[in-house]
């Protein structure tokens, strides 16, 4: 049975009354306890360092040469909080209401609040290390707007907040290491968690420099290891980025929930030939300034298309601002998956407007913008009457401080300016809001293995809201888990260190050695890139943006077929006592290849359009997400079944929505 753990009360009092009577560990005795940390984004590197200044042993591990390099660093737009600095209506309930409807009505209510509860200590903590976030004239911190809202609640720092917010944890995990309180392990990878009397005690990993197989036990393990938006091959994630460690333990017994919820955010730069690897993301917060467009007229685009014809000749009745058109009361700032729908839709019916093999991308233009904020800027310095060079001038100086680097980041891209020409843009795989099943305490179905950040389902249902990601991990690694770990470690002061030496570590070892022996002796003739490219060809096309049964039907033979195919004629060079970073990517994919036919059976079995989950055969009449709130409230938790992807079984955590009502969502 799946027990959650919410405990009761009113929601607006669970965290609260729940943490005062959470058993404690004394500061004497945390000296004891061993804590494993296995990744260092935000989650990870929040936890590391809350847990190491608590008194705790830790040991972080990143398969990265340092924690700064986590992915957590490419988050561009901003961090959610309920401060109500804007005084626009902003509060904890409406953060926590936004969320779930973002998520159309497929999170866990209880998770959800308390995520909107500590959001302000987040920036109060990270305020306090120095994060340098933007602040208004007046010194006050700054808010913008992101999708799925209408206030201002998104603390940023330029467009590289991810980046200045793992700076900030990083700082406080240096501190940790430095005092000894936390050990590092950069360039290790874990391959396998290791069980003793059914709970969570250690890891496997690989020292990826010298290819060493190593054994760490510990009392806890916590698993912080982001997403899996790579099974797509193309996605906005770095390369690294994989589901391993999150896969391991889903083959050791903690249910994998809601695999098929994946996010195709809506303003990344359109894939431009067969041979890319990786895609750029644009912020979220573009939309705050930029409105999106297509031409109305098919001839139009298709001259645009042939090279025939610039964005800036299509007169402003010729434009179809899509998103305005359909959802005037958001506009432009809808959630991603409703924006990412639309312009698919607008692609498909022949709207396109770039030139590569698929006629896919939209236009999102600041020139309104730009037009906009020039004549404020000018009125405030008390020129009433500027001319339209003032006016361009001002308004391009006005874009440049708040989206500079990333208008830079676009035309080293794409070598076109964007202050001058419309960005392009098309939706890609960027985040996804399935992951390990966790309770309340953020713990996985394995006793002692607690799960943080993207690698979990917990907070986001159907679709993560922009700028809630940053939020979800840090409060994850600052505020809960230093909480719920130290009432499972207060029954372990007695246990004493675990040895390395039991059997069960010995096993774990050998199983890690043997999948390495085999790619390695494996005769194929085919690179791992060569397969993972299908897999994400597979996936793209029948378990991307649209759904249908026969698709996902087809998407679980062609993976089944490719990961025969993959294990009889991979070749993997090298050897396993050296880095080799065909073997990390062998691994990585075997894993790829188990959960892409799981993503693709929970979306076969979820008979209803929710968030990201779009099935086209459950759609109203203008296309929008048809949900079925009497057969599919819940959460589908997944249970490992063997080497045989039809093995696995569904596990229901019914959602039960005490303090929102369910309803249709509607932006217009």
């Amino acid at each position: 049975m799946l027990d959650s753990k919410i405990p009761e009360g009113h929601i607006s009092k669970k965290w609260t009354d729940y943490k005062d009577h959470l058993k404690l560990v004394a500061p004497n005795n945390r000296p004891k306890i061993d804590v494993i940390v296995v990744g260092t984004g935000l989650a990870g590197a929040s936890a590391a360092a809350s847990l190491g200044e608590m008194g705790y042993n830790v040991k972080a591990f990143a398969f990265q040469d340092s924690p700064r390099r986590a992915h957590s660093i490419a988050a561009q737009g901003g961090i959610n909080a309920a401060k109500n600095y804007q005084n626009d209506g902003d509060s904890v309930y409406r953060l926590f209401y936004d969320t779930i409807k973002g998520g159309d009505y497929r999170a866990r209510e209880a998770n959800v609040h308390r995520l909107a509860e500590v959001s302000g200590n987040i920036i109060d903590q990270c305020v306090a290390q120095g994060v340098p976030f933007a602040r208004d004239y007046g010194g006050m911190l700054d808010n913008r707007s992101f999708g799925g809202t209408q206030v201002q609640r998104t603390f940023y720092a330029a467009g590289q907040t991810g980046q200045q917010l793992l700076l900030g944890a990083y700082s406080s995990l240096s501190r940790q290491i430095g005092v000894g309180n936390v050990q590092m392990f950069n360039r290790h990878e874990m391959l396998d968690i290791v069980k003793v009397d059914g709970k969570a005690r250690g890891i496997i990993a690989r020292n990826l420099i010298t290819g060493e197989i190593e054994r760490h036990s510990a009392h806890a393990v916590i698993i912080a290891s982001g997403g899996y938006g790579n099974v797509y091959f193309l996605s906005t994630n770095a390369m690294g980025s994989n589901v391993t460690a999150a896969w391991k333990i889903h083959k050791k017994g903690a249910y994998f929930a809601n695999p098929c919820f994946v996010q195709i955010h809506p303003t990344c730069i359109p894939v431009h030939g067969e041979n890319q690897s990786k895609l750029t993301l644009m912020s979220e917060s573009l939309r705050n300034s930029g409105r999106i467009w297509v031409p109305k007229k098919k001839e139009d685009a298709e001259a645009i298309r042939a090279g025939k014809l610039k964005p800036t000749q299509i007169a402003e009745d010729d434009r179809d601002y899509f998103l305005e058109r359909r959802y005037p009361a958001f506009g432009n700032l809808v959630p991603r998956d409703v924006a990412s729908r639309a312009a698919k839709e607008r692609c498909d019916a022949g709207f396109g407007i770039e030139a590569n093999a698929t006629n896919e991308g939209v236009y999102l233009d600041f020139s309104s913008e730009i037009i906009s904020k020039g004549k404020q800027t000018a009125y405030a310095a008390g020129n009433h009457h500027p001319s339209d060079e003032e006016v361009i001038k001002l308004g391009k100086a006005w874009l440049e401080e708040k989206y500079g680097n990333l208008f830079q980041m676009y035309q080293q891209i794409t070598d076109e300016n964007p202050y001058e020409t419309p960005m392009k843009i098309y939706p890609a795989v960027h985040y996804t809001m399935g992951g390990v099943w966790v309770d309340y305490n953020l713990q996985s179905s394995i006793p002692g293995c607690f799960v943080a950040g993207e690698a979990n389902f917990s907070d986001h249902g159907a679709n993560r809201l922009g700028a809630s990601a940053l939020m979800q991990g840090l409060a994850d690694g600052y505020f809960v888990l230093p909480y719920t770990v130290s009432d499972y470690l207060a029954n372990d002061i007695r246990t004493g260190k675990i040895s390395t030496d039991l059997p069960e570590f010995v096993e774990a070892e050998n199983a890690v050695k043997a999948q390495i022996d085999g790619f390695l002796n494996n005769n194929g003739t085919k690179s791992v890139d060569f397969f993972h490219k299908k897999l994400g060809h597979i996936m793209w096309n029948k378990v991307g943006m649209g759904r249908n049964e026969q698709g996902l039907k087809e998407a679980i033979a062609e993976i089944d077929a490719l990961r025969a195919e993959f294990y009889k004629e991979v070749y993997v060079p090298g050897a396993a006592n050296e880095l080799n970073t065909e073997l990390e990517k062998a691994i990585r994919v075997a894993d790829f290849m188990e959960l892409g036919q799981l993503m693709a059976m929970d979306a076969l079995q979820r008979k209803e359009s929710a968030g990201g989950h779009f099935r086209e055969e459950y759609q109203d009449a203008e296309g929008e997400t048809l949900r079925d709130d009497v057969n599919f409230n819940f959460v589908g938790a997944w249970e490992y079944g063997g080497s045989d992807i039809n093995n696995e079984k569904l596990h229901k955590e019914v959602l039960d929505y005490e303090y929102i009502k369910i309803a249709a969502r509607n932006y217009k």
